[in-house]
């Protein structure tokens, strides 16, 4: 049974975020024993697709894995785009990073919209509570606020740099460092450097390096997506619970990572 929990149960006090982010360190920022192997394997793939497979972008939901590989693209100098996809329903926590991220990177940081209209025409047709009453509805807004927005930001590229991981959930188990799945319907090769990393792999490395991160991480949001499709998770959970829990636990992708075939 899902956890009833809310963000509203982990509101942090005022001095929480120091303490919380303390906690977050000792609670996941344990590396596993192939941890230097993983991440130089993650290095010598970036700089491999950098060279065969341009041009390329990142894309970057903001989250713990995607800010540890646009780390790694600074750190080895490569001047790859990244991209955000801002849906216009994003936590503002993430749109705070988002912020500090265009502020601080050296690296060209590109943020694609849905079109305002199509927007305003699903929720006048379907209203803001339609994604909750069936799983067509919602994939049709991650459709309007994803899904071609990710089209424009990939015109034109021969791949894309994504933060998927084998132990994400099931459904990502078999994932591979390059994947040709879509090249058949898009031309694109996914390039996904951190699909042998653990949780605690990608956790070690922000703490080591220092990682500037989303912050309802440390509120127990180890996925986070859209505001109103994604909770905090409870101890025992899945990685990708708090990702549209009123849904079937075999549907939870909202079409940028589902191939095919």
């Amino acid at each position: 049974m899902h956890s009833t929990l809310t963000p509203s149960s982990f509101t942090p006090s005022a001095h929480a975020p120091t303490r919380a982010r303390a906690m977050a360190f000792e609670r996941w920022a344990q590396p596993s024993q192939a941890y230097a192997a993983h991440l130089q394997e993650s290095l010598d793939l970036l700089k491999t697709v950098a060279k065969d497979l341009s041009p390329l972008k990142q894309a970057s939901s903001l989250g713990a894995e995607d800010v540890v590989i646009t780390h790694m693209i600074e750190s080895l100098g490569l001047n790859l785009p990244v991209f955000v996809l801002e849906t216009g329903a994003l936590h503002h926590q993430t749109l705070a990073l988002l912020e500090r991220t265009q502020a601080r990177s050296k690296l060209p940081i590109e943020v694609h919209r849905p079109q305002a209209q199509e927007v305003l025409h699903f929720l006048r047709t379907k209203g803001q509570g339609a994604i909750y009453q069936s799983p067509e509805d919602r994939k049709a807004c991650c459709d309007v606020r994803k899904l071609k927005p990710l089209g424009q930001a990939l015109k034109g590229q021969r791949a894309w740099i994504t933060g998927l991981r084998r132990e994400q959930s099931s459904a990502r188990s078999e994932v591979g460092l390059l994947d040709e799945a879509e090249r058949s319907s898009k031309g694109l090769t996914k390039v996904n450097p951190l699909v042998n990393w653990t949780w605690g792999d990608v956790w070690h490395y922000i703490e080591v390096h220092q990682v500037d991160y989303n912050p309802l991480h440390d509120e127990f949001y180890p996925s986070i997506g859209c505001a109103p499709c994604t909770r905090a998770i409870s101890m025992g959970e899945e990685f990708r619970a708090g990702r549209w829990w009123w849904e079937d636990e075999n549907a939870k992708e909202c079409g940028l990572h589902v191939s095919k075939s």
